[in-house]
């Protein structure tokens, strides 16, 4: 599997240099994406792929069921990163239709460290529980959870002390939600982009 793995590299890496010689040097020499992606683990939903993207045109940090805790060192790192160092304007919270993630957070049995993580996701199930209760299948309970874990993810990107203190300094970072469909590939955007307040300027620093 690894040798298969290599070979598909190889034949990547020279296609890709055939078809634009220029590219693996201009890579080389300084990343400049014009995203940054916080999306779900899951093999079938990659960033680049998805989005249409070539390496090089979204950062991206991933975890299971693209939980954004206020806690994660890590998703905040990559955050401050995005922001601070690469300058990245847009930033994506992105979820996805028949996610496993989202599904065990709904079954009554434990899944170890997974089920401390999921909590957040377990908590939006009981605060939405009635609106839920109204869709007529668990598949279309889990995918409108789905949904509203993307919501409440661009919701706390915003709330964080790094979108803040960019806001203050006058930078333009937008934060959007983004759902993605399995069974038919398609991105569809969940209306709950959240950008700069008016109300917030320079002169707050």
């Amino acid at each position: 599997m690894l040798s298969d793995l290599l070979q598909r590299n190889r034949d990547w890496a020279e296609g890709r240099s055939a078809a634009e010689p220029e590219f693996f040097a201009r890579l080389a020499v300084q990343q400049v994406p014009e995203f940054f992606w916080i999306g779900c683990s899951d093999s079938r939903v990659s960033a680049n792929v998805v989005a249409g993207l070539d390496p090089g045109e979204v950062f991206v940090h991933r975890n299971v069921a693209n939980v954004v805790h206020s806690s994660d060192l890590n998703l905040l790192s990559a955050l401050e990163f995005a922001v601070d160092a690469l300058k990245v304007r847009e930033i994506v919270v992105c979820g996805h239709h028949g996610c496993g993630g989202v599904k065990a957070a709904t079954e009554e049995i434990a899944h170890g460290l997974a089920d401390h993580w999921l909590e957040p996701i377990r908590r939006l199930g009981r605060a939405y529980a009635l609106d839920l209760a109204r869709l007529d299948s668990a598949e279309a309970r889990r995918d409108k959870l789905a949904e509203l874990n993307v919501v409440e993810g661009v919701r706390r990107v915003a709330e964080t002390p790094i979108l803040q203190a960019a806001w203050k300094r006058g930078e333009d970072v937008r934060v959007h939600g983004l759902i993605y469909g399995l069974k038919d590939g398609r991105l569809r955007d969940l209306q709950c982009s959240v950008a700069r307040p008016r109300n917030v300027t320079e002169a707050e620093t």
